[in-house]
């Protein structure tokens, strides 16, 4: 499947006709190696992966072995995640959208996992609405703008304090300008942005903010955000 699938994928995005009888027999890879085709995957993910507003969110990875960390957080709640990894995937990703109403395609690092589907449970903040804002100072002068953009949440406290990801809209639109069509406003030359998400609820972000010293939290700081870039794949160089 993986020798021809982009062949196919092809045909599906340049030949209408083609494209509706391909729903019959294209397949959907998952990271552990089952294939499904559309109407089988729906199948299996509605149970667990319907959002509370009844909208089902498919999980994908382009990099298994890039995004192994957010992969694993998907799978401990159950989730099944497909491997989608051609250079054309973003465009059918869009077709596939617009054809399957209730039906998004989310990309497994696009945001904190309570986040990509959410449901009705909401996480008690360990901090103050005070001591966030305070939290959030201290993070956004030591972190380079604009490239980050820092939120603040209150996620699982055993969940990694700093979590970069990337919004899905921005980072589809730019593959798909630079992989021709759908180049619109120059997307492709727009420089990386991500969005810094700090888990609140983390004993590091408690540590952080009651830390006095200046040094000592800048060094904090720095080593949570090395972390994250690390399991997004982005420290490079020295």
């Amino acid at each position: 499947w993986n020798d021809i699938k982009i062949v196919l994928e092809y045909g599906m995005l340049s030949e209408p006709k083609f494209y509706e009888k391909a729903g019959d027999f294209v397949l959907y890879p998952t990271v552990d190696d089952k294939y499904y085709t559309l109407a089988e995957l729906k199948e299996a993910i509605k149970e667990n992966q319907t959002d509370k507003d009844g909208k089902l969110v498919v999980l994908y990875a382009s990099n298994k072995e890039a995004q192994h960390g957010y992969i694993e957080i998907a799978k401990e709640k159950g989730y099944e995640v497909l491997v989608l990894d051609s250079p054309i995937v973003s465009h059918l990703i869009q077709k596939l959208e617009g054809d399957n109403e209730k039906m998004t395609f989310t990309r497994v690092d696009s945001d904190h996992i309570d986040n990509l589907i959410k449901k009705e449970e909401t996480q008690i903040s360990k901090l103050s609405d005070d001591e966030k804002e305070n939290l959030k100072t201290v993070v956004e002068a030591i972190v380079p703008k604009p490239t980050y953009s820092v939120q603040m949440e209150a996620v699982d406290s055993n969940a990694a304090p700093f979590i970069i990801t990337q919004p899905e809209f921005m980072r589809r639109m730019k593959e798909m300008s630079q992989t021709g069509g759908g180049g619109m406003f120059g997307m492709g030359n727009m420089p990386e942005m991500y969005n810094l998400v700090v888990n609140t609820n983390s004993e590091l972000a408690t540590t952080i903010l009651k830390n006095e010293d200046k040094s000592a939290q800048e060094s904090l700081v720095k080593q949570a955000l090395d972390l994250a870039k690390i399991s997004q794949g982005l420290l490079k160089g020295e």
